[in-house]
């Protein structure tokens, strides 16, 4: 079951940091993004995504993560799929911004979306460590976008 997520948001940074790997990024967005998690019948988290308006009719997927265990079964899709029925009657543009990983590119291609632009250095000027994914240090932020 998916619902939203209205307080106590920070209980859930293990998770959101799978998706974005320094606390202070995810604290620059959290507070003023929506937060939405994929819970089990116990209530055992899943999967969680924060979702951010960014004016001009484009909200931005600021951090998608499924916890390990529940990787490979179509919980970031299913995430996706929510939010696009959530949002694409009020916005016109999904965006995602992700580090240049053949795996992560690869998902929201097959979930829609279309690269757009790209941050030259922005993991290395915006994060204190370097981050890897795939065995490949991330740079550059590629943005990818989906019109609803």
């Amino acid at each position: 079951m998916i619902r939203s997520i209205l307080s106590n948001k920070k209980q859930y940074l293990d998770l959101l940091l799978l998706g974005d790997e320094q606390e202070s990024m995810i604290d620059k967005y959290l507070d003023r993004g929506e937060l939405f998690g994929i819970f089990s019948c116990d209530g055992e988290i899943k999967a969680i995504c924060v979702v951010t308006d960014e004016g001009n009719n484009i909200i931005e997927l600021k951090n998608i993560a499924v916890v390990p265990q529940y990787q490979r079964q179509g919980l970031g899709k299913m995430l996706i799929d929510f939010l696009i029925k959530q949002y694409s009657s009020k916005f016109l543009i999904m965006r995602v911004g992700t580090g240049d990983s053949p795996i992560t590119i690869s998902f929201y291609r097959q979930c829609g979306f279309k690269e757009v632009f790209r941050v030259k250095n922005f993991f290395i000027d915006n994060y204190d460590e370097p981050i890897f994914e795939a065995g490949q240090q991330l740079i550059d932020m590629v943005y990818l976008e989906l019109i609803f």
